[in-house]
């Protein structure tokens, strides 16, 4: 099997160090949409957070409603800045003694910093235990198949601007079941299941589970087609929660107070975010090789946003998730280097 790495072709890569292909990236597009596919996300970090009072801490420090954080459930969180703007993304999946937190490749230190600065005298012990325990996903229709006692997953509802104190239930925003599989936990997502096993036994649960492989190339692809965004490629260091649409899966918006809440309730009351994410369909007639991360968004001679993840879809075709102002009208032609852009009407 031809195994193409993501250094192989981009050395300086935040993702490297998993594969990007096993040789047909539209083939395996079309297995993560239709049927279900294994894809080898080792290179996210995860953090260990035991100790007893890791509910209610991470409760008070994140966005998240976690103090009925308890065995058997999942969920998202962000850690802000004292702005609000977005610093941290981290899925969190309790197994009765632990929290374990993974996030981006490189984003581990910076959280597990934050983590240790604010423990005081919290009965908590975070630790990075990315030589521990490693991710790998399911993703697909058939996930579901694989793991059918864990839930569908659940997000609220976003309440509108300026809703009654209490409209917001008070429990995490977005629900993932989780169950124990193989030495570690089997995550239900929205994209389907995410295993958090031990690093030592991945060999050995890849192949136990026997479903095709796919690279992070096509996960990615799947990823922007359903719009998710994703820490470091549709953010920047001035993005609030409602730009990158992260309020639904990792934001309550009436737990109280934590680091950058003031800035999250007024954005979200008044409705009126600075940008906002898209998804734009590139003309791929002068090119046909997706922008990189961070090329400039135009329209007319002015600079109106950035490319966050761009892929070459099985379906779509060339596609990108960008952020934009807020005042770019849907209708509004777009360039991206080359390429004429338009977003998607849906």
């Amino acid at each position: 099997m031809t195994v193409v790495m993501v250094e192989d072709l981009d050395p300086t890569s935040a993702d490297a160090g998993v594969p990007a292909h096993y040789g047909d990236p539209m083939r395996e597009q079309r297995t993560l949409e239709t049927a279900v596919g294994l894809v080898d996300r080792s290179n996210r970090d995860v953090l260990a957070v035991p100790g007893d009072e890791r509910a209610s801490w991470l409760h008070t420090l994140t966005t998240q409603h976690l103090s009925d954080l308890s065995k058997g459930m999942g969920s998202e969180l962000l850690v802000l800045s004292p702005h609000g703007h977005v610093e941290q993304h981290a899925y969190v999946t309790e197994d009765g003694t632990t929290a374990w937190l993974d996030t981006e490749p490189g984003a581990g230190a910076g959280l597990l910093k934050y983590l240790e600065m604010m423990r005081f005298f919290t009965r908590v012990e975070p630790r990075d235990a990315t030589g521990e325990m490693a991710v790998l996903s399911l993703v697909g229709p058939g996930a579901a198949d694989l793991f059918p006692e864990l839930a569908a997953p659940e997000t609220a509802a976003v309440p509108g601007p300026k809703f009654p104190s209490g409209a917001v239930p008070q429990h995490a925003t977005s629900v993932y079941a989780v169950r124990e599989y193989e030495g570690g936990l089997a995550r239900r997502v929205p994209l389907g299941v995410d295993l958090l096993i031990p690093r030592a036994s991945k060999a050995a649960v890849i192949e136990k589970l026997g479903v095709p492989l796919a690279g992070l190339r096509a996960y990615e692809a799947i990823r922007v087609g359903h719009k998710i965004p994703r820490l470091g490629w549709e953010t920047d260091h001035k993005t609030i929660p409602a730009e990158a649409e992260f309020i639904a899966p990792a934001v309550h918006l009436d737990k109280g107070c934590y680091r950058g809440q003031e800035t999250v309730a007024r954005v979200h009351h008044l409705g009126r975010p600075p940008r906002r994410l898209v998804l734009l369909h590139l003309d791929g007639i002068a090119t046909d090789l997706p922008p990189a991360q961070g090329t400039p968004v135009v329209q007319g001679d002015r600079e109106v946003g950035f490319v966050g993840t761009a892929v070459q879809h099985h379906d779509l075709g060339l596609v990108a998730l960008a952020v934009v102002k807020r005042n770019v009208d849907d209708a509004a032609e777009l360039r991206v280097g080359e390429s004429v852009a338009a977003v998607d009407p849906a």
